[in-house]
């Protein structure tokens, strides 16, 4: 065991655990947050994501070491002052989730997405969130809440009305510009 200090949703967690435990078991055991899922456990689907850094992790093959001291941002701690974030709002008005099982990855994968390229297309979306499973087959509508949350999301910044983005994403999600 040791002492291990986490940086969760903006509250600082001192826990005594063994450092070695995945990120997801002691953000749903030791913390009681519930918006990361155990999917696969091999990083692979999605349901786990969390973000560090403003990257999208998967937290079931993190061990918790590795992230004391990180600003850890899960599903719960999205919402600002009981108000929605963009993305989360976007998912309701499309009514996006049937089991709800993967949208914990989805919702923050395209938070990530969004904060990196506030304007992607449609092909774009679709690489950038191919990774994150969906057992139901709601990409479609995925796709259509995060292109509704750029709208929101794009109202919502005055330098957004000032300037069009011209940036994009390239095939790992690294920022490239792109000609207008």
């Amino acid at each position: 065991m040791a002492k291990i200090t986490l940086r969760v949703n903006g509250k600082t967690h001192a826990l005594d655990i063994d450092p070695s435990t995945p990120l997801l078991y002691v953000l749903r055991n030791d913390l009681d947050l519930h918006g990361p899922r155990f999917g696969c456990g091999l990083g692979q689907c999605g349901a786990c994501t969390v973000i560090i850094k403003g990257e999208a992790v998967r937290s079931c093959v993190r061990a918790v070491s590795t992230v004391q001291g990180a600003d850890i941002t899960t599903l719960e701690g999205l919402a600002n002052g009981g108000a929605l974030h963009p993305v989360q709002q976007a998912w309701i008005d499309e009514q996006v989730p049937q089991c709800g099982f993967c949208q914990n990855g989805q919702i923050l994968m395209a938070k990530v997405l969004l904060d990196r390229n506030p304007n992607p297309s449609d092909a774009e979306i679709r690489k950038w969130m191919s990774g994150t499973l969906c057992r139901c087959m709601t990409y479609y509508r995925v796709q259509a809440a995060i292109k509704r949350a750029a709208k929101a999301m794009a109202g919502a910044r005055p330098e957004a009305k000032a300037s069009a983005h011209t940036g994009g994403l390239d095939s790992i999600g690294a920022e490239r510009e792109v000609g207008v």
